[in-house]
């Protein structure tokens, strides 16, 4: 299993952490799309290592068109010598129209097509193969010399999806190189749904699972002092409820008998009042919580998270919960 971390540091500063994390010996960094540009911040990160993968973990796709996301996947691969992996997720309907004012339509489907769209660009720029993609959502069919980049010295990056609903994760074993699972996964949801949903993607296609990974990234609650344990445990119950208030992930509370808790948590977050929404984490107690979370003092989280992994899972994302860097190597 690789180990891979999340970078969190200032746009200007992922180099240095990025190097650091490298020397640590993690597997891969990851840059995830929140209050900054994945790509430019994963610039640095590549040019300051030259071991580690270097991925957006996730960059929204559906905020940029498939030629945008083209250019700037394929500078990163030559830039990173062959290192990046371009994870992609599809973000909710409401950021989608509303935060990014673009389309948004039929998501799993809209996505398979935007994988296969950038893969005829990427065939086209490092074959000299004419562009024509026709699709129901996105057309690519003129490729000007002046605007086509010089063959990838390291061929195209791999493609890494999000999912969360069966027919999403169907579409990414289909289209895609691997999974990233959302934090919002519970062990009885990744056994149950995933993976058969996975498994039926990959037949489709007439791949084997050897050939792609299954990125997992779960919540972590821990410290190295009461005060910082529970800061972190109040913080990862904040993040659940979030999560389990968002319709689209219903389903993964449904499995546990869980929905009632998602209609409350769904009517506390449209209140508008500002109280209600800040007492959200109150409704995550102990059961819900170890569901979807390690929960575990520094020394021990390493142990718990390879065994909340399991054997289905190929590289661990680790993305903090009050532990530093260092406690997971």
């Amino acid at each position: 299993m690789k180990i891979d971390r999340q970078i969190r540091a200032t746009p200007t500063g992922t180099g240095h952490e990025a190097a650091e994390l490298e020397a640590l010996g993690y597997d891969g960094l990851w840059r995830s799309e929140i209050n900054s540009d994945p790509f430019v911040s994963l610039v640095p990160a590549a040019l300051s290592t030259n071991r580690a993968d270097i991925a957006t973990g996730i960059a929204v796709a559906f905020a940029r068109s498939p030629m945008n996301v083209a250019h700037m996947a394929h500078d990163l691969q030559a830039i990173s010598e062959g290192r990046f992996i371009l994870g992609l997720g599809t973000q909710v309907k409401a950021h989608i129209t509303r935060r990014f004012s673009m389309e948004w339509s039929r998501p799993a489907a809209r996505m398979r097509e935007y994988v296969l769209a950038l893969r005829a660009i990427w065939h086209a720029w490092n074959t000299g193969d004419r562009l024509e993609f026709e699709g129901d959502f996105y057309r690519h069919t003129l490729m000007s010399a002046e605007f086509t980049p010089a063959p990838n010295d390291y061929g195209a990056p791999r493609v890494f999806l999000s999912a969360v609903g069966v027919r999403m994760t169907e579409t990414a074993g289909e289209v895609a190189d691997g999974l990233i699972l959302h934090p919002f996964t519970t062990k009885k949801y990744l056994e149950e749904i995933t993976l058969p949903a996975l498994d039926r993607g990959l037949r489709a296609a007439g791949k084997e699972r050897a050939d792609f990974e299954l990125a997992f990234a779960p919540f972590v609650v821990s410290g190295s002092s009461e005060e910082e344990f529970f800061a972190s445990k109040r913080a990862i119950r904040a993040r659940i409820a979030w999560y389990g208030s968002t319709p689209s992930y219903r389903q993964v509370l449904e499995i546990h008998g869980w929905g009632d808790l998602g209609e409350a948590l769904h009517t506390m977050s449209v209140s508008g009042d500002p109280e209600q929404i800040d007492r959200m984490f109150e409704l995550i107690d102990d059961d819900v919580l170890e569901a979807f979370a390690v929960v575990a003092p520094p020394k021990t989280v390493a142990k718990a998270l390879t065994a909340r992994a399991g054997s289905a899972v190929d590289r661990l994302l680790i993305s903090g919960g009050g532990c530093g860097p260092g406690d997971f190597r």
